[in-house]
Order: C-alpha cells, then sequence, then structure tokens
C-alpha cells in the first residue's frame, strides 16, 4: 500500500482516460509503481512533481503498432539489428523527470545494449528512438522530459501526420528526415497507416516493404 506524506491535487481530464496529480514526491512515484509492478496497462509520465496516468485508446495504440511494424521492416530490409524497447519506464532520479513512450527503439546504439535485462539512466544510452501516438493532448510537456533524458530523435503522430525532430542542443527541433533512417520518405508514413484500416495491417506493411525496396539501392 502507498502512503505518503506529500500534498496532491487530482485533476481528472473530461472524455479521456487520463488523470493528474499534482504534488507528487518522487519517492511516492517510485513506490505506487513498485506497488502495482510491471502487470498494468496505463503509462506514466512524471515532471518534477506532476504526474499524469493514462490509459491508451485503440485510435492511440493502432498507429504505434504500425509505426512499430514499419521500423522492423526497415530493419528488415537494410539488414541491420534493432531493439524494440517498447513502453519502457525511462527515468531519471536526479532530474526528477520520468516518462513511458508509446514505444522506443535502439538503432544506432542497439549493441551496448543487447542482451541487458533494464535501462539504468544516465549510466546507460537513452533509447534511440522514441515514438509518440498524440490521441490526445497531454498535461506534461514530453519533449522536455525526452529531452532532458536525451532522446536523440522524437517521432509524433497525430491527426495523419509524423513529425520528426532532432535533438540539437538540449531542445528538439523539427525535420523532414530521420536521423536513424534518413532515406526514409517520413510523410509517406501516414498513407500506409490510413490504408491499413482498409486493406489490413499486416497488408499495410508489405506495401511499405514494396516501398522501402524502391527507395534502396540494388
Amino acid at each position: 500500500m502507498v502512503t505518503t506524506t506529500s500534498t496532491t491535487t487530482q485533476q481528472e481530464v473530461p472524455g479521456e482516460n487520463r488523470m493528474v496529480l499534482k504534488g507528487v514526491s518522487w519517492q511516492t512515484f517510485k513506490a505506487l509503481l513498485a506497488d502495482v509492478g510491471d502487470d498494468r496497462a496505463w503509462r506514466i509520465a512524471y515532471d518534477t512533481g506532476v504526474l499524469e496516468i493514462r490509459m491508451p485508446h485503440l485510435e492511440h495504440e493502432v498507429p504505434k503498432g504500425m509505426i512499430e511494424s514499419f521500423i522492423e521492416a526497415i530493419a528488415d530490409e537494410i539488414e541491420i539489428e534493432v531493439m524494440k524497447a517498447g513502453s519502457v519506464t525511462l527515468e531519471r532520479e536526479d532530474l526528477t523527470r520520468a516518462v513511458e513512450p508509446d514505444s522506443c527503439f535502439y538503432i544506432q546504439n542497439e549493441a551496448s545494449m543487447r542482451g541487458k535485462r533494464d535501462i539504468r539512466l544516465p549510466e546507460d544510452l537513452p533509447p534511440d528512438l522514441a515514438i509518440e501516438s498524440d490521441y490526445s493532448n497531454s498535461s506534461v510537456n514530453k519533449e522536455v522530459l525526452y529531452s532532458a533524458i536525451g532522446v536523440p530523435e522524437l517521432w509524433r503522430y497525430r491527426r495523419q501526420s509524423l513529425q520528426v525532430y532532432h535533438l540539437i542542443e538540449g531542445k528538439y527541433e523539427r525535420r523532414d528526415r530521420s536521423l536513424a533512417f534518413p532515406f526514409l520518405p517520413v510523410a509517406e508514413i501516414p498513407s500506409f497507416i490510413e490504408q491499413s484500416r482498409e486493406i489490413g495491417q499486416r497488408a499495410a506493411v508489405r506495401l511499405f516493404r514494396q516501398r522501402i525496396r524502391e527507395l534502396l539501392p540494388n
């Protein structure tokens, strides 16, 4: 049972499966995660006393899952290793910040994390790419959290648009190309996600693979 001496205030967000708690100490935040364990559907974001808890919607999960499949397809086609770390908790106790991405990948630095059972920041490198499927607005500035953790690249999918950000001098700047996959036409990805709603997810992934093969040199 979690106990705390912190003074917290609770804010429910109408129309969303999301709750925001303010005045939550780092110790209380960690105790909550320890009590609940890893077997939970909800995800968290924590920024210096503000804790957001959210339950993903289907409209949130489907694009995220498609983007994961696309990244894995790219890795297969160019024959590289990637490590999908999913919604692993990325936390920096020294900064009192933590976030669970919708998904994240080790790509350029996959070899350095291969075989590890946990991510311990800042000793370990952060994921090379984090993915956020923004079905609804967050009460916590995710870009601040990811930049503090040091994630080099952030993809945000929202309203049938995929935006790519590079971490430059501690802040995210929007770019047209991916750091990990500079040949990838990022603007085309939403169209494959939309096609999946008509032809099925695996069919859309197969079409995406064909497009990647067209882009790669023989």
